[in-house]
C-alpha cells in the first residue's frame, strides 16, 4: 500500500511539473500561421529550405483559409501587427510587407521590445502566403471601419508585393527559394476582390477606369500562367462592374468571349451563374437566364450566404413570371426569405390574377423597394404578361365578349387598345380566337387537346437537356487516381519496391497533413 502511495504522488509531482513547464498558448494569427508553414513544407533549420512539397499546394492554402477563419474573424490591427514582427524577418523577402502591417494607416505600432530567446521567424515555404493573408486582414479591417481609401491603397501596395514575388519566383524556377507559386494564386484572388469592391464604394469615376483596366491586365495573365482562382475571381468582378455601370452589351461581349474555369470554387461559379442570368434576362434570353439562376440555387451553400440566395431567389422568380410560368407558393416561404420575399409574392398574385389595376397598384406600392433590389426594370416588363393572364381567364370563361368589355375588365383605356392587346396575344399563341372588327368583338374557338399541340415536346426537351447536362456534370467532377498509370509502368518493368514506397508523394503529403490538423 505505501508503495502505490508513492507512485501516486510521483506521478502527481510528474504531472505537475510538466504543466508547469509547458509553454503558454501561442495567438490565434500566430498558431495558424505556423500550421501553414508546417503544412507547406516549413519546420527546417534552415529557412530557406523546404521538407518536402504537395502536388497542389493551392488546394492546402484554401483548405487552411478555410479553418484559419475563426482566429482571421477576432483579429484586430494589434494582433497584426504583433504577428508580422513575430513572424517575419525585417530583412527578408517579407520586409516590405511586415513595414506595411506594423504602421497601418500610417501610424507605427509599438512592439514588445522584451528580450525573447530566438526568434523564430517563418521559413520561405509560407512566408509569402502568410504575409498576403495578414495584409487582407488588415484591408478588412480598415474596410469595416469605413476607412476606404486607406483600406483601397493598402489594397493596392499588397497587390504589387504578390506580383512581385511571382516576378521573383519566376526568374528563379530552379532554386530551392522557386518553390511553387500557386499557393500565392487564392490570396492574389482575394486582394483582386477587396479591391474592387473598395472601389465600388469609393465611386470614383478615375479609380474605377484604372481598376478595369487593370483586371483585364491582370486576368490575361491569370489565363497565360493557368491561375484557376484569379481567372474565376476577374472575370466575375468585370461582369459586376459592367452590370453595376448598365453596361450590358459589354457584358455579353465579356460573357460569350470568355470561359470560365471548370476546375473554380463552387462559390464563384453560384456568382458567375448569377451574373450570367442577370445579363441574359436583362437581354430578354428569359429561359437561358432562368436555367442558370436555377443551377446557382442549387449549387449554393444552404448554410451561408442567405443574401446571395436571397437575391438570385428574386431574380428567379420574375424571370420565371417574364417567362408566363408562375412560382410555386413554398418558394416564397423558404427558411429566412419570407419577409424579403413578400413583395414579390403580392406582386405575383396579381399577376396570377390577370388584374393590370392590383399590378399597378402594388408596383408603385412596392417601387422604393423593388428599386434597392434592382428588379424594378424587370417587373415593369410585367404588365404585357398581366394582360396575357387576363386574357386568358376571359378566353376560357366566355365563348364570344365585346372589345369593351375586355377593356373594362382588364383595365385598359379604350376598347381600341384591347383589339391591339388581342391580336398580339392571338398573334402569339396566347388564344386561339378571331377578332370582328366591324362588330367589335372576339369570337374564341374550340378549345384543342394539348398533347396535339409541341408543347409536350417543348416539355420533354427541357427534362432531357436538364438531365444531360447533370450528367455531363457527374462526369467531368470525377477524379482518377494520381500517377495511376506511372505505378502501372513500373509494375510491367517489373519494378518492385517496398510497401512504404508504394506511396505517392501526395499520399505521403496527406498523411502529414491530416497528423497535422489532429494536432491543432
Amino acid at each position: 500500500m505505501t508503495d502505490d502511495k508513492e507512485m501516486k504522488d510521483s506521478t502527481v509531482q510528474e504531472k505537475s511539473e510538466t504543466s508547469a513547464t509547458t509553454a503558454p498558448p501561442l495567438p490565434p494569427l500566430e498558431a495558424a500561421a505556423r500550421r501553414l508553414d508546417r503544412q507547406l513544407g516549413g519546420g527546417a533549420v534552415d529557412k530557406h529550405k523546404v521538407l518536402h512539397t504537395y502536388a497542389n499546394p493551392a488546394k492546402v492554402v484554401r483548405r487552411w483559409l478555410g479553418t484559419a477563419s475563426g482566429a482571421a474573424g477576432s483579429a484586430t490591427v494589434a494582433d497584426i501587427a504583433e504577428a508580422a514582427g513575430v513572424l517575419f524577418d525585417p530583412n527578408g523577402a517579407c520586409s516590405t510587407g511586415r513595414a506595411l502591417l506594423l504602421a497601418p494607416g500610417g501610424t507605427t505600432m509599438e512592439l514588445d521590445t522584451t528580450p525573447k530567446e530566438s526568434p523564430q521567424f517563418l521559413t520561405s515555404a509560407s512566408s509569402r502566403e502568410v504575409e498576403s493573408w495578414l495584409l487582407s486582414l488588415s484591408i478588412r479591417i480598415l474596410w469595416k471601419e469605413k476607412n476606404f481609401s486607406e483600406a483601397l491603397d493598402l489594397a493596392q501596395k499588397s497587390i504589387s508585393i504578390l506580383l512581385g514575388h511571382l516576378e521573383v519566383a519566376s526568374m528563379n524556377l530552379t532554386s530551392l527559394s522557386g518553390v511553387s507559386t500557386s499557393s500565392l494564386f487564392p490570396l492574389l484572388a482575394r486582394l483582386y476582390r477587396y479591391r474592387s469592391l473598395l472601389a465600388e464604394e469609393l465611386k470614383d469615376v478615375g479609380v474605377t477606369a484604372t481598376i478595369r483596366r487593370d483586371m483585364t491586365i491582370a486576368h490575361n495573365m491569370a489565363c497565360l500562367r493557368r491561375d484557376v482562382d484569379c481567372q474565376a475571381t476577374l472575370l466575375n468582378l468585370m461582369l459586376r462592374d459592367l452590370l453595376i455601370h448598365s453596361q450590358i452589351e459589354q457584358a455579353q461581349k465579356l460573357l460569350s468571349n470568355s470561359t470560365f474555369p471548370d476546375s473554380a470554387s463552387n462559390n464563384q461559379l453560384c456568382r458567375y451563374l448569377y451574373y450570367s442570368g442577370r445579363i441574359q434576362a436583362l437581354r430578354l434570353e428569359y429561359t437561358k437566364a432562368f436555367s442558370n439562376l436555377s443551377q446557382c440555387l442549387r449549387k449554393a451553400p444552404t448554410n451561408t450566404g442567405l443574401g446571395f440566395r436571397i437575391t438570385a431567389q428574386r431574380l428567379a422568380i420574375v424571370v420565371q413570371l417574364l417567362m408566363g410560368e408562375i412560382p410555386e407558393r413554398h418558394v416564397f416561404f423558404s427558411k429566412g426569405m419570407k419577409t424579403e420575399l413578400s413583395p414579390y409574392l403580392a406582386i405575383t398574385q396579381a399577376v396570377r390574377r390577370g388584374d393590370l389595376a392590383v399590378f399597378n397598384k402594388v408596383v408603385s406600392e412596392q417601387a422604393s423597394q423593388l428599386q434597392q433590389d434592382e428588379t424594378f426594370t424587370l417587373i415593369s416588363r410585367l404588365a404585357h404578361q398581366v394582360v396575357k393572364a387576363g386574357l386568358r381567364k376571359l378566353h376560357v370563361s366566355y365563348s364570344r365578349l365585346s372589345l369593351q368589355d375586355v377593356a373594362d375588365r382588364l383595365g385598359l383605356p379604350s376598347a381600341t387598345s384591347a383589339e391591339f392587346v388581342v391580336a398580339k396575344a392571338v398573334r402569339d399563341g396566347v388564344l386561339d380566337a378571331t377578332i370582328h372588327h366591324e362588330e367589335g368583338y372576339v369570337q374564341s374557338h374550340d378549345l384543342v387537346d394539348v398533347y396535339a399541340t409541341k408543347e409536350p415536346t417543348e416539355a420533354f426537351h427541357r427534362r432531357i437537356a436538364y438531365c444531360l447536362t447533370t450528367h455531363n456534370d457527374a462526369i467531368r467532377g470525377m477524379r482518377y487516381p494520381p500517377d495511376a498509370y506511372k505505378q502501372q509502368l513500373e509494375a510491367s518493368r517489373g519494378n518492385r519496391r517496398k510497401r512504404s514506397e508504394d506511396k505517392t508523394d501526395e499520399e505521403k503529403a496527406q498523411e502529414l497533413e491530416d497528423e497535422l490538423d489532429d494536432e491543432y
